[in-house]
This record gives C-alpha cells, sequence and structure tokens, in this order.
C-alpha cells in the first residue's frame, strides 16, 4: 500500500508501548485482543503504510520486544506519550511519523488509510478531532519533521502535553469516519466495552 502519494518526505510508524499501565492494572501494550500481543498488532497494521516500524518503549523494556520487531527505547525519560515522539523524531529527523498508541485495539487500516490520504505536510501534523472530547487525539497522528522544534518549545515551557502542542500550532484535523476506532482503552472498564464492540 506504500506509494509516492502516501509517502511524501517519508512515513515512519511508532507504535506508542511504554506506558506502565497504572489505571488497567496490567500492561495494555501485552493484551491480546487480535490473537498477539497489541503492540505487535499495532505494528503490524502500520507496516502495510510505513516505511519503517518501531515500537517505542522504555530501557526496560527493550529486551522483552520479539527481535521481528524493533524497539526504540525513550532517550527522552519520565516524559509520557510526548517522550516517545519527540524520541523518535530525534533518531530520525528527516522522517515524519505515524504514531498511533498501544491502547487502541479497534483501530483499523481504513482509519489509517484515511488519516494517510488526507495528510498535510506542510502543517506540523495530521490528526483527528477526538469524537469524545472535541480535541485534537495525539495518539493517533502523523507528525512531520517540523513538528520537532515545537514539541520541545513547549518541553522548555515544562509542558509535556502533546495535545497542547497540537492545539496551539498549525494542524491539520480531521473527522474520523469510525468513531469505535479511536477508543482507548485504559480501564478494566473500558476493556469490557471493547470486547463487545469486537465481537
Amino acid at each position: 500500500m506504500i506509494s509516492e502519494e502516501t509517502d511524501i518526505h517519508g512515513l515512519n510508524g511508532l507504535v506508542l508501548a511504554g506506558g506502565k499501565s497504572l489505571r488497567m492494572g496490567q500492561a495494555k501494550d501485552r493484551m491480546k485482543w487480535h490473537g498477539k500481543e497489541q503492540r505487535y498488532h499495532a505494528a503490524d497494521l502500520l507496516k502495510k503504510f510505513c516505511r519503517e516500524v518501531f515500537i517505542s518503549c522504555r530501557f526496560d523494556q527493550a529486551g522483552e520486544i520479539d527481535t521481528d520487531y524493533t524497539a526504540l527505547p525513550d532517550t527522552f525519560l519520565n516524559l509520557g506519550p510526548v517522550g516517545g515522539i519527540l524520541s523518535a523524531l530525534r533518531s530520525q529527523r528527516s522522517k515524519a511519523w505515524l504514531v498511533v498508541a498501544c491502547d487502541l485495539p479497534l483501530l483499523n487500516e481504513a482509519t489509517l488509510q484515511f488519516l494517510i490520504r488526507h495528510r498535510n505536510p506542510r502543517k506540523i501534523a495530521t490528526t483527528y478531532e477526538s469524537p469524545f472530547d472535541g480535541k485534537p487525539e495525539p495518539l493517533i497522528t502523523i507528525w512531520e519533521p517540523q513538528s520537532y522544534p515545537a514539541l520541545l518549545q513547549f518541553l522548555g515551557k515544562d509542558i509535556t502535553c502533546p495535545r497542547k502542542v497540537l492545539m496551539n500550532n498549525p494542524v491539520e484535523i480531521l473527522q474520523t469516519p469510525d468513531t469505535d476506532a479511536l477508543m482507548n482503552v485504559n480501564t478494566p472498564a473500558d476493556a469490557e466495552k471493547a470486547k463487545e464492540l469486537l465481537m
């Protein structure tokens, strides 16, 4: 599915899997929604659209990542999702990154394809408007190379919320074609709802 149209300036994939899953009570990246751990399922989805795909993780997780996949340990430490995004952008400065969180079990190819098809590389990012709160959804977003200095600028102000970066910079914001695909699963109650939707 990779073509010149979808690979403007290069597009890498990043699965954010470095969280500690405190609200869930178990590692969200290791939950098996589709017959394999979610971090690998998400990586396999991204491989259909990206030149290279990495699993963002903490240094203590890197050794447990299956060797069929490429781990990308955080070099910006203890910052949550923005640390993984910044680490990826710093590792390959000329690349844009299609970033997805590991807690999106309903994410599908059509949702990723729509995001890529409507990508605007002249802005710092292309993202979806969250159907749950109307704000940009930073954890299913294409972050362009020029987003790196914008993220660093906010980090310099001790702001580590990637959503705030999206809300205060030129960003392409799309309406999702599939509301369920953007559902984050952070708690056992969320997991039960996701199971029902997947049945």
